[in-house]
């Protein structure tokens, strides 16, 4: 099994990378749509429309990203045995941390969805930056591959 995928690690490479591409995309987004939701009022034509495209964004593309990149992500550490380096531990803990960022999202956008945010948008304005810090440093990991 390890062979055959081994043959196709590039393909399985790219889609590893767009899985990751659309995760983020949305990790960054959706706290924006909340920093947005919270200037509207609870009820409100405004805060309906947030509310479906908070959901269109989580269900149809953060979820199913997230789900693809851990799945693809794990192969490829597999079949390239990355699991032995030290620096591949250090992104792992990260995207551990990265997926933790995506619980308290779906959280906050439960708050969302019931009326009950009780989060200002300037708290909203600094978990934004979670996530993009977070991918700098995986990725930072992955190109440049310290302790290895």
């Amino acid at each position: 099994m390890r062979d055959i995928l081994a043959d196709h690690y590039s393909w399985i490479m790219a889609a590893h990378v767009i899985a990751v591409i659309s995760w983020m995309a949305g990790m960054l987004y959706l706290p924006r749509l909340f920093v947005y939701h919270c200037e509207t009022p609870p009820g409100s034509e405004g805060s309906e429309r947030f509310k479906v495209m908070e959901r269109r964004l989580l269900k149809g593309i953060i979820n199913p990203a997230m789900i693809v990149a851990w799945i693809l992500g794990l192969t490829l550490a597999w079949v390239s045995a990355a699991y032995l380096q030290p620096w591949f531990h250090a992104k792992f803990l990260l995207v551990l941390v990265l997926s933790g960022v995506h619980g308290l999202l779906v959280r906050w956008w439960r708050a969302f969805a019931q009326d009950r945010n009780t989060r200002t948008a300037r708290f909203y304005r600094i978990a934004n930056e979670v996530p993009a810090v977070l991918m700098v440093l995986i990725v930072v990991l992955v190109i440049v591959k310290p302790f290895s």
